[in-house]
Order: C-alpha cells, then sequence, then structure tokens
C-alpha cells in the first residue's frame, strides 16, 4: 500500500543497506569524503529514493564508490512484506536524460571524422525534414534545443513503433514548429532523441546504439551505459518510481507537454521491457554510477581513456564553449542554466553540478541524477538515484551533495 506522501520505508540502519564499491583514499582527504558521503545519506534519509548510487574519480581515482537503499522491493508502493533486495554498486539503473551527454559526445566524434557537419540542415540527411519551415534546421539547432519542436505537436505517436525509423521519419516530418528554428532556445526533452537517432543513423549508415557500442563502450570495457538493455538483461535493470506527491498546476502542465505525461504514468512505462530495450538517444541509457563516472573520466582527459581515444581536445572544447547564456531553462526546473552544444554547463552561483563549478559540464537526468566532468577539480562523477518526486521539503537535500562534493573537492 503507498504511504500517503509518497516516501519509501527508510530502514533504521542504514549501515545495513549501505555497499562500498573499491576506493583509494591515497591523495584525498578522507575526512571530506566522508563529509560527501554524510550529504548521500541526509540526502537518502528524506525518503524519496529508493536507491542511491554515487561514484566520484578524482585525478583518475576512485575516491568514492557508494550505493544506499534497495534496487528492489522498497518502492512506495510496495507492500512491507516485499522481499526487499540492497541495491550495489554494480546494480544498473536507468539514467534517463544523462543519455544526452552520451549521445552528445557521440555526434562530436562523428562530426570530428567527417560524417557530418553541425550546420548541415537536418533535411540534407532527412528529406521529408522541410515543412513548416523546417528545412532551416541544422542539426546545431537540434543539438542546442533552439530546433523550434520542444514539444510534440499533432497526434500522440504509436509508441509501440518507437524503433521503426521509418515511421519515426514519418511523424519527426509532420512536426510543426512552435517557432523559427534558431530563435530561441526551449529544451527538447523528448523530441531530441528520435531527431539525433535518425540524423546519425542516415548519415552515418549505422545506428548509434552500434557507434557506441563499437566505438566507446566495447574498447573500453563498459558492460552498460548504451540506450536501452538486451531483453535477457532487462530484469538485471533495477525499476524507478514516482515518489512524493504529484506536481501542482501549472508545473504539472509543463511537466506533461515537456516529458508526455505524469511522473506517476510515464515511470511505470519507463520500466516496461519495452522502454528499455528501445534505442532513444534522449531517455533510456541505461547505467551505474561507476560507468558514468568513468564515462565522464573520458571526457575530463579530453577524450582519450586508458590508450582510447574518441576526440581531439580541441573538438572537445568546442563542443563546451558557451553557446548560451545563463538563464532559466526548463531542463532544470526553470533554475539558471548554461549550455554548450549538447552539454550542460556548470556555473559559479547555479548550475547542475554545484556551487562554483564553472568549468563543469555533462547532462541531468530524471531525476536527481547528473553525469559531469569537472577539469578544473580533477572530477569525474557520477549520480543515480532511483526515485522520482514530486515537490518536498527536503528537495534541496540532492543539490546541497552536489554543493558538498564541490566544496569538499576544490580546484587544484
Amino acid at each position: 500500500m503507498t504511504a500517503p506522501d509518497g516516501r519509501i520505508r527508510v530502514p533504521d540502519d542504514l549501515d545495513a543497506v549501505t555497499a562500498v564499491g573499491e576506493e583509494d583514499h591515497s591523495n584525498v582527504d578522507l575526512v571530506a569524503i566522508e563529509r560527501i558521503w554524510q550529504a548521500a545519506r541526509h540526502w537518502y534519509e528524506a525518503g524519496m529514493h529508493p536507491a542511491i548510487q554515487i561514484c566520484l574519480r578524482h585525478n583518475g581515482k576512485v575516491v568514492l564508490n557508494r550505493a544506499i537503499g534497495h534496487g528492489w522491493g522498497n518502492g512506495p508502493a510496495d507492500p512491507p512484506d516485499t522481499e526487499k533486495v540492497p541495491v550495489t554498486t554494480e546494480t544498473p539503473f536507468c539514467a534517463y536524460s544523462a543519455a544526452k551527454a552520451i549521445t552528445t559526445t557521440v555526434v562530436h566524434m562523428l562530426v570530428e571524422r567527417g560524417a557530418f557537419s553541425l550546420d548541415d540542415r537536418v533535411c540534407e540527411y532527412l528529406p521529408n525534414y522541410t515543412s513548416h519551415g523546417k528545412h532551416r534546421t541544422t542539426i546545431r539547432h537540434v543539438m542546442t534545443h533552439s530546433a523550434g519542436i520542444p514539444i510534440h505537436t499533432g497526434p500522440r505517436p504509436d509508441l509501440r513503433r518507437m524503433d521503426d525509423s521509418e515511421y519515426t521519419r514519418e511523424k519527426l516530418g509532420e512536426l510543426k514548429p512552435l517557432y523559427r528554428p534558431g530563435l530561441v532556445h526551449i529544451y527538447h526533452g523528448l523530441t531530441w532523441g528520435p531527431l539525433m537517432r535518425e540524423i546519425v543513423g542516415a548519415a552515418a549508415g549505422r545506428n548509434i546504439r552500434d557507434i557506441l557500442a563499437t566505438e566507446i563502450l566495447e574498447p573500453l570495457g563498459f558492460r552498460w551505459t548504451n540506450y536501452g538493455v538486451a531483453a535477457q538483461d532487462v530484469p538485471l535493470v533495477a525499476p524507478s518510481h514516482a515518489t512524493g506527491k504529484e506536481l501542482p498546476q501549472p508545473a504539472a502542465t509543463v511537466f506533461r507537454l515537456a516529458v508526455g505525461g505524469s511522473l506517476y504514468k510515464i515511470i511505470p512505462f519507463s520500466n516496461s521491457p519495452q522502454y528499455l530495450t528501445s534505442v532513444l538517444p534522449s531517455s533510456n541509457t541505461v547505467s551505474t554510477a561507476y560507468e558514468l563516472s568513468r564515462f565522464a573520466e573520458l571526457l575530463r582527459r579530453g577524450g582519450e581513456l586508458d590508450g582510447v581515444r574518441i576526440m581531439a581536445p580541441v573538438t572537445l572544447r568546442n563542443a563546451t564553449a558557451e553557446a548560451r547564456r545563463l538563464r532559466p531553462d526548463v531542463a532544470v526546473g526553470l533554475a539558471p542554466l548554461r549550455w554548450g552544444t549538447g552539454f550542460m554547463l556548470g556555473s559559479k552561483r547555479f548550475g547542475p553540478f554545484g556551487r562554483n563549478a564553472p568549468a563543469a559540464f555533462g547532462h541531468t537526468g530524471l531525476t536527481n541524477i547528473a553525469v559531469w566532468a569537472d577539469p578544473q577539480r580533477g572530477l569525474a562523477a557520477g549520480v543515480i538515484s532511483s526515485g522520482k518526486p514530486g515537490p518536498h521539503r527536503e528537495a534541496n537535500r540532492y543539490g546541497a551533495l552536489l554543493d558538498t562534493i564541490t566544496s569538499a573537492l576544490p580546484p587544484n
């Protein structure tokens, strides 16, 4: 039976539901690491997340790799006698829009290799993407969330055909922009992924999932971190849970337009085999905090990791150069946000990666999920949580954790 306020049952003994992976504290202040972990425990105690994973790499070494809570059995709707399975540092979860950091990396890698240019028009690769003035849309417009289609317009697409490229391209061609491409930035939460999937597929001649696997994940030995999983791996993916109260109006309306429904509607679908086996470059990367932080380490090091170079440092610098200045953004609940070309950027006072992190870049995921690199700190980070909370009085505990990370690990 669901708790009245949609919270989980927080165990009395937090150590009993804590998993600690291999960590190296040889060149870091252990007190600082424990400060960060205590902030994570405090966040968990709010009761909004069945499970939380955090992995931080500092100057190349894993200094914190921990998880707390349950992967299965302690959602707010689970009966008290449900078997509870503690989370581990190896439990995979859907990381939602953190996928956009992965996709952005693939896109810039392909641009560097000459597969296409960011200033090419989308219709050069998707010939029917021309109606209602969309022929003006460039790939850069899509990457910077300024293509003019932040929400679906027209009839709702058939979700059973999510992976059907012919159908997807037909529906994308029918979209009517809300404004001229390039006029304004509004986060394209759902339309961004299908567009980038089809652009990459048409330009490179290969599915973006295969490109990511063969060019990045397999050479570096990743187990997860692609879009969705194989059918046999679906039971290994811990579910996400809508928690807390529903959003109040008008925030609920804005949220439904941005992501296609309320949390209590879309989260169950995101746990389904259909969703978890699809290719959604905007929203269904399945990973762990450990693997997300390792991907972030690739970015922190300028596009190279363990002898595998994905892109040149100059390509990454161009990708993370400010393309849009600090202003309120739908992607982060109308908090101020800076953008590069596909990457969210940190800032001094605000930002998705803690305060005083102007060099940080990466992407967040729904909800309270983030992957980012902060070269000034030598930091590569992954944070995953399985709760998807509405408004609650302890909501700032997530932000407090990020601020604790930036204060405990100052710039080098």
